[in-house]
């Protein structure tokens, strides 16, 4: 006889959570909301926010299948690590920070002459992104890729190349409108000297390396001074012998560079906001949350942690009208995916390459992204032709009852298949990390069930396997 397996009840405090879990983390599957649930939102917040104990699959298991992760050489290593990482981690926050900051930083790997330089930023990000935003910007001006991604390396005290001073004002830290062309001059200038090691010869490597595991480098940053303007310059309206550093505190003083980087929070963690290129013309969305986000960065010396740490316990972010405000990038779909099936529980798998095409496929290549804006989000995300791609990668994975996740899923689900249809959906819903969908939705899920259930079309497995499917695959899935 088959037990049934008994739910948490449903309570708006769990909902709650797990809105929580699924923007700062990749969602949840119900026993880990379950845990969360039982020590409470504040303390989950915490947990988040400062994980102990950090697990996740070593890169001598993944080395063992994936050879190209060692060196992160060619176009599949790099992302395929991260990807393990993401979906192997406890502390989901640390990947999804990272995934902020290389969203806002964007940098591309089909610029540098291998991805260890990659690599090794988004491990930077993993270090530095909850810290102080000076100490951030800092590393981002001293980070080899960047270095070479915008040129700096080519930033000289008699030819001044004003690419990355341009970007860190206006892309990276306060926005256009906010600056003269004479300060990105300035600050340019401040930046002269700032390269890597050996820049030329590395520059003749890269144009002409293919992707075969030849010729790579692990690059180091340097500093000329015989190369650094040690000139007085005037940037944003304060006068001195300005290095890198002297820019980078001037920068983060400016109310500027605290609304956007609030700002970036609240697209990211709270809701869609218009593109980074429309913020000086469209108003944002949360203007009071913004103004007390802040606050907190000028009174915590720019701390991101502290700013998240108002954010999730704000009456905004845990207010209903903020729950599924935003679509998941491919990113998001593809982990929070991969961690509800738990296809990489019994260790790498030679064909995880394949879960990074479906990602690529769906508008988004981690370590490649499109342009120096990065990517745009929200809606953009979405069009005819990656939706389908989102909708079969759903079906296809949670159709894999070799998964051990799904089959887990199914087992207990399958105890349940007596109930109503409504209930039953329900109880998907709940497994699936305490989703949430529309009314007409769950309308039609239900005059699916019954057509099936009075017929008895499906075997109990295959009706459990499909409801899945069609929930994961509906419209309020690729939101969260």
């Amino acid at each position: 006889m088959v037990t049934e397996t008994k739910f948490s009840p449903k309570t708006e405090h769990r909902y709650q959570i797990a809105h929580l879990l699924r923007r700062a983390g990749f969602g949840s599957s119900s026993d880990e909301l379950d845990y969360y649930d039982s020590i409470g939102y504040e303390k989950t917040v915490e947990e988040l926010l400062t994980p102990v104990n950090i697990t996740r699959m070593p890169d001598s298991l993944i080395t063992r299948y994936h050879t190209e992760t060692s060196a992160t050489m060619g176009p599949y290593g790099g992302p395929t690590e991260w990807i393990y990482r993401m979906v192997s981690t406890n502390a989901p926050l640390s990947e999804k920070i990272a995934l902020f900051w290389h969203t806002i930083f964007a940098t591309s790997v089909t610029k540098l002459s291998g991805a260890i330089p990659m690599r090794r930023q988004i491990s930077m990000f993993r270090d530095k992104g909850l810290g102080s935003f000076s100490d951030l910007l800092i590393s981002l001006s001293k980070d080899p890729a960047m270095i070479y991604w915008l040129d700096n390396w080519t930033n000289h005290k008699d030819e001044i190349n004003e690419n990355y001073g341009r970007e860190l004002l206006e892309l990276f830290s306060m926005g256009v409108g906010n600056y003269s062309e004479e300060d990105v001059k300035e600050c340019a200038r401040s930046f002269t000297g700032w390269t890597v090691v050996n820049g030329d010869y590395i520059d003749a490597q890269a144009s002409k390396c293919s992707f075969q595991p030849y010729g790579r480098y692990a690059w180091q940053f340097q500093y000329l001074p015989e190369d650094h303007d040690d000139g007085e310059k005037e940037f944003l309206g304060e006068k001195g012998n300005f290095t890198g550093e002297d820019i980078v505190q001037i920068i983060c003083k400016q109310d500027a560079t605290a609304t956007f980087i609030s700002r970036h929070i609240c697209n990211f963690f709270l809701a869609d906001e218009v593109p980074v290129t429309q913020w000086p013309y469209e108003a944002p969305n949360n203007p009071k949350l913004i103004e007390k986000l802040k606050k907190v960065y000028f009174e915590t010396n720019y701390n991101i942690k502290e700013m998240l740490r108002v954010l999730f316990l704000s009456e905004e972010f845990k207010d209903r009208s903020n729950f599924y405000k935003k679509v998941k990038s491919p990113s998001e779909l593809v982990i929070s995916v991969m961690r509800l099936t738990d296809k990489f529980g019994n260790g790498p798998r030679l064909d995880a390459r394949n879960v990074f095409l479906a990602m690529v496929n769906m508008g988004q290549h981690i370590y490649n992204p499109p342009t120096v804006e990065g990517w745009h989000g929200g809606l953009e995300w979405s069009d005819t032709g990656t939706l389908v791609e989102r909708i079969n990668f759903c079906s296809e994975q949670f159709g894999d009852t070799e998964s051990p996740g799904v089959k887990k899923m199914v087992d207990t689900l399958v105890s349940r298949y007596r109930e109503t249809p409504s209930d039953f959906i329900d109880s998907c819903m709940e497994i699936l990390g305490s989703i949430e969908i529309g009314e007409e939705t769950k309308k039609t899920l239900i005059s699916f069930a019954k057509e099936h259930k009075s017929e008895e079309s499906l075997t109990p497995t295959d009706y459990v396997k499909t409801m899945l499917q069609l929930i994961t695959t509906t419209r309020e899935y690729q939101l969260c």
